[in-house]
């Protein structure tokens, strides 16, 4: 039996634990397979087993794996977006989840107009404040919605962050608390936007991201490795 099946067997039966025990329904999650060191062949072989969602983190290795699978997967860009590589990742991607700054929000928008496509994203929030990590601080949010209904071929559908490499537990969940309720703040605020979506949660954490509100797990070792 393929080890990837196994995985992702074990995977879901984990996810489906978590939702059963804090009364989520699992069907509220999308599993996206964070592909970014995994190759054609091993994207093709999760393909078989029930997922359909990818991550890429860089638009060149993202380009590659599309010209060889193509529309088989839905892909997702999770990486850092340069401004100048918006017109390699916008004609391929269902959503970005790391939109920080308004520059490369415009181009982003400009490119989806060219494509003729209204491009789902979310917005990337430093949430822990580590000097290491992208993201708007979170007292930024609302200027950037403020400015950001300018866009016309832009949906920004949520917020996505990413906890801090620690065993302290304590410490993740109350950072991808304090993501829900900026969201809940955001969506309060923000009435006319479709600000639904969690991306939050990696193979380390994702039962913490759930228990706090996760729609979008980015899971890679747990499935590929």
């Amino acid at each position: 039996m393929s080890k990837y099946k196994n995985n992702i067997a074990r995977l879901k039966k984990e996810i489906a634990e978590t939702c059963l025990k804090i009364g989520r329904n699992s069907d509220e999650i999308k599993l996206i397979a964070a592909s970014k060191y995994a190759d054609a062949g091993q994207i093709e072989q999760v393909l078989k087993y029930g997922i359909n969602d990818f991550g890429e983190n860089r638009a060149d290795e993202l380009i590659d794996k599309y010209k060889i699978i193509g529309n088989k997967a839905k892909w997702h860009f999770i990486g850092h977006l340069q401004s100048k590589k918006a017109k390699l990742v916008v004609p391929i991607v269902d959503c970005i989840h790391s939109i920080d700054k308004l520059s490369t929000l415009e181009k982003v928008d400009r490119e989806a107009f060219r494509n003729n496509k209204i491009q789902k994203v979310l917005l990337e929030i430093n949430i822990s404040g580590e000097g290491s990590k992208y993201g708007m601080k979170k007292d930024e949010l609302s200027f950037f919605l403020k400015e950001a209904r300018m866009f016309k071929n832009i949906s920004i559908n949520g917020l996505m962050s990413m906890a801090p490499l620690t065993d302290d537990y304590f410490i993740i969940r109350r950072i991808f608390r304090s993501l829900s309720e900026l969201l809940k703040y955001a969506g309060s605020n923000f009435k006319e936007m479709n600000l639904k979506e969690l991306s939050m949660g990696m193979s380390n954490d994702f039962k913490i991201a759930i228990e706090e509100g996760s729609t979008m797990l980015r899971i890679g070792s747990l499935i590929f490795l």
